[in-house]
């Protein structure tokens, strides 16, 4: 090959040159313009079946709304957006094998999904590894903060903290059921709220109850029972409720069954929202509560377009909003306005972008992006009435900042979470002044 390189006429040689030149110049053109002209992918990962598919299907048709949108509206960046829907069926590693699928085969942008802290954890490893981007909806349990996921659900102290502040101002409970599905995001909630209550009200452990069941849970009989005669000793008591899924049907329908209502002993839900309310007669549970950021029953123009626009897009005369779908609402709408601060879709950059910025939510004020990867959100109690919807009876005078650690727990009160250069750090302690990586999650299991 030398030699022939040697022999080969200088023009010759020239000419070749700028033919590959040429060529490759036009490749990478072509290359170029096929990958602006390709659609954005936007992965969606909720669960359509199983246990969990009563709460998470409307968020992927919400998804899928919020793309039509923005797709009439011109798309992204010139480019159509292109939604790539998987069923991860309730099953929490099936949750991650479907993740990476998204990143790896689909090659999607940004995923949107997950509705338990069990499913989150399982594909929490995969988008770091591979640097993909989730936006998680639902309130959880905290404890947590990665570059990779964006939390547009509440934190602790955004709705569990707030609701039994509430209970013991407003309503004078002094005993607590701390009652919930068994997996992390209740376990570590009510490690929370027990300690909240034991430090901020005094509370003794006597007076605190704290039930466990598995998903799908449907024989609540001899649990609501129980219930009853905790509450029957003579000091006011109310139900915190962690329960998750379409358990949330017989535990309510039982309650009416003992005649449990919401005068007696009120259940304040953190995970049961209008969604969950249509498959209930409501009759019997008016007066019971729920906690969350959002509610149908607002009254703004934002949500009134919202509501008309999931209406048209359901076919639905009496299909209902809920908290999550705000979260949804939120966090796209986050999403688009990073990528068009950044230019592109590139991961690294939108994260970048995407902190500060702020967004209308439907309540009439706005959310914006925390360093901490949380957002900003008002919290409303609100009381069901006999047609499925919540009448709001209390709410914070102004948004909350998600925090990602609790200050209740000793191995994170110390904790903050920043994200932006130069610190970029998920969990860095201010009492040592330093980043903490793996210890914190040592700490914590230890804890």
């Amino acid at each position: 090959m030398t030699t022939f390189l040697r022999k080969t006429h200088p023009t010759t040689s020239r000419l070749f040159t700028t033919a590959l030149l040429g060529a490759a110049v036009m490749g990478a053109s072509a290359q170029t313009f096929a990958q602006e002209d390709d659609p954005i992918k936007v992965g969606i990962l909720h669960s359509l079946s199983g246990t969990m598919a009563i709460s998470e299907t409307v968020l992927k048709d919400t998804v899928e709304m919020l793309i039509e949108q923005q797709n009439e509206a011109g798309g992204l960046l010139g480019r159509e957006i292109e939604p790539v829907v998987v069923d991860p069926a309730s099953d929490w590693p099936l949750f991650a094998e479907r993740a990476r699928e998204l990143l790896e085969q689909e090659e999607v942008d940004v995923i949107f999904g997950n509705w338990t802290s069990v499913s989150r954890k399982s594909v929490l490893p995969v988008v770091e590894e591979l640097n993909g981007l989730l936006f998680y909806p639902v309130q959880y349990e905290g404890e947590e903060s990665s570059e990779n996921v964006f939390y547009t659900g509440a934190a602790p102290n955004q709705q569990a903290i707030p609701a039994v502040n509430y209970l013991h101002d407003q309503v004078g409970v002094e005993r607590w059921v701390l009652a919930g599905t068994d997996y992390v995001y209740p376990r570590t909630t009510n490690r929370i709220l027990e300690a909240y209550l034991k430090e901020e009200f005094g509370v003794a452990d006597e007076d605190i109850m704290v039930n466990y069941t598995p998903f799908g849970h449907s024989d609540w009989q001899n649990i609501v029972s129980e219930i009853g005669r905790f509450g029957s000793e003579g000091k006011k008591t109310a139900v915190v409720s962690t329960v998750n899924g379409d358990a949330n049907v017989p535990f309510y329908r039982e309650l009416g069954n003992q005649g449990i209502d919401a005068a007696d002993i009120p259940v304040v839900a953190f995970s049961v929202g209008e969604q969950e309310l249509t498959g209930i007669d409501t009759g019997p549970l008016v007066g019971h509560l729920a906690a969350w950021n959002y509610f149908m029953s607002v009254d703004t123009d934002a949500n009134y377009d919202f509501i008309d626009a999931w209406l048209e897009h359901t076919g639905e005369d009496d299909a209902v909003t809920n908290d999550p779908m705000e979260a949804h609402y939120i966090g796209f709408n986050m999403w688009v306005e990073a990528v068009q601060k950044a230019g592109t879709t590139d991961v690294d950059a939108v994260k970048d972008a995407i902190i500060g910025v702020t967004v209308p939510n439907l309540s009439g004020g706005s959310a914006a992006m925390m360093p901490n990867h949380h957002i900003t959100k008002p919290v409303m109690i609100g009381e069901i009435q006999d047609n499925g919807q919540f009448a709001v009876v209390w709410e914070t005078p102004s948004t909350v900042a998600g925090d990602a650690w609790s200050d209740y727990l000793p191995g994170s009160r110390d904790l903050i979470s920043d994200w932006r250069k130069p610190m970029e750090c998920g969990n860095y302690n201010v009492a040592e002044n330093r980043c903490m990586g793996s210890d914190a999650e040592e700490a914590l299991a230890e804890d």
